[in-house]
């Protein structure tokens, strides 16, 4: 699933979707800086919360050092495909 990031936000939340490199992606926006890995870690977590899944289910494939990254999350699929439209038809 690709997601696209946005650190050092003031006010973090997930939902909407950018058309990057990937498809279209989930945009997660967190407070952590990118610094060291600070806001993939923050992003993993966040979306972790947003598709109701524990952290460990939800694994970074691709883009450790950029905003357009590509995740995996295991789960129930059907649960997981349904959060996940939800999430992508909200607004920014």
């Amino acid at each position: 699933m690709p997601i696209r990031v946005r650190p050092g936000s003031a006010h973090p939340r997930v939902g909407g979707a950018y058309d990057g490199p990937r498809g279209r992606a989930l945009v997660v926006a967190v407070a952590a800086r990118a610094v060291d890995g600070k806001a993939t870690e923050a992003a993993l977590r966040a979306v972790a919360e947003a598709l109701e899944v524990p952290r460990r289910a939800v694994t970074l494939v691709a883009g450790a050092a950029s905003r357009d990254k590509l995740v995996a999350v295991a789960g129930p699929p059907g649960a997981v495909s349904a959060r996940l439209a939800g999430l992508l038809d909200s607004p920014r």
